[in-house]
């Protein structure tokens, strides 16, 4: 089975004034940190709300620094539950991004109908990176309770 997760990371920028420029060095600063080893993760703005459900800017700046909440998402291969793609993207992900607290937001299973292969056995999603060198990792072997 195949699950997209969604990862919630809570990433500090530092001499910042405006939301959108601190939103733009977080995406840049995660990429950084993820790549080239997952360059197929998908990094995205993450959603705030308030305690009492008002939509809040994904960035908190205060004394020129920020905590901008992003959503990394990637789809896990060869699973056999749920619970095993939650840990897997958690390892995977926290072993880039070092002192970046994470949170898993979502597990689904992605259907067949939505994988196709480029004919060499590596196995995409539709959404995904349409990048024909993108190497994709075998996530069979690796569990970590950590």
């Amino acid at each position: 089975m195949d699950c997209r997760v969604v990862v919630e990371a809570a990433v500090p920028v530092y001499d910042v004034e405006t939301v959108d420029e601190a939103i733009r060095i977080a995406i840049s600063k995660t990429g950084e940190m993820l790549n080239p080893d997952l360059k197929y993760v998908e990094i995205s703005m993450g959603a705030r709300t308030s305690p009492e459900g008002e939509e809040l800017p994904p960035a908190f700046i205060a004394a020129d620094e920020a905590l901008v909440a992003l959503e990394l998402e990637m789809t896990v291969f060869n699973v056999e539950q749920e619970e095993h793609a939650s840990r897997i993207a958690r390892k995977e992900i926290g072993q880039r991004l070092e002192n970046i607290p994470l949170k898993v937001l979502s597990v689904e299973r992605v259907d067949d109908d939505s994988v196709e292969t480029d004919g060499e056995g590596d196995t995409r999603t539709e959404t995904g990176a349409s990048d024909p060198d993108e190497t994709l990792v075998d996530f069979d072997d690796l569990v970590d309770d950590r």
